[in-house]
């Protein structure tokens, strides 16, 4: 069995003192960099959106970060802009090793916004990291990163809808908890067949 560490979007925007911080997002980078090592492959997720985003409450008049908003694959909940391609905001933490195996960008169709590392959030559009992982003969994963309630739990269930062994590692994940979301993505993972450690 052959384990992946995939590390979500632990990114200056999603730490402190970026545009849709994380409390705490950057506590997790020492651990993460330490625990790379144990893995047989490691993989970084980078949310990458274009300026505009469909995603982004500036984009909707008369809507605000945190509204939520109907868009044609479903309920939106839209953001500040953040992590625009190529701009410090997007970039990774400093501190954050990036010496691993691949880098998979979401989140850079302008009609889409992603949360999972593995699919859109249309539930359809896939990001490449299944067959990626498939090819390389990749069936157990670790997931760490920001934020626990948004981009990891959905990758999480995505990669345990995909038939991958998904462990998710509390210690190393940092959430949002917007109006109780963290307890239910805790939830929905554990019913997904995620282990939480």
């Amino acid at each position: 069995m052959t384990h992946a560490l995939i590390v979500i979007d632990v990114q200056n925007d999603f730490c402190p003192g970026g545009a849709l911080a994380v409390p705490a997002g950057d506590e997790i980078v020492a651990p993460i960099n330490a625990m790379m090592d144990d893995f047989e492959a490691v993989i970084l997720t980078q949310d990458w959106h274009p300026a505009g985003h469909s995603s982004f409450a500036s984009t909707h008049p008369g809507k605000t970060p945190y509204d939520v908003t109907e868009i044609p694959y479903g309920p939106q909940v839209l953001w500040p802009d953040h992590c625009v391609q190529g701009t410090p905001g997007a970039a990774f933490h400093a501190d954050l090793r990036t010496d691993g195996d691949l880098i998979i960008r979401k989140g850079f169709r302008s009609a889409i916004d992603s949360y999972s590392g593995f699919f859109e959030n249309d539930q359809s559009t896939p990001t490449g990291l299944e067959g990626y992982l498939r090819t390389r003969g990749i069936d157990k994963l670790t997931l760490v990163g920001l934020a626990t309630d948004f981009c990891v739990h959905f990758s999480a269930v995505d990669a345990a809808r995909l038939g991958f062994d998904v462990t998710v590692r509390m210690e190393a994940c940092r959430a949002i908890d917007l109006d109780g979301s963290l307890a239910a993505a805790e939830t929905a993972m554990r019913a997904a067949g995620v282990t939480l450690s």
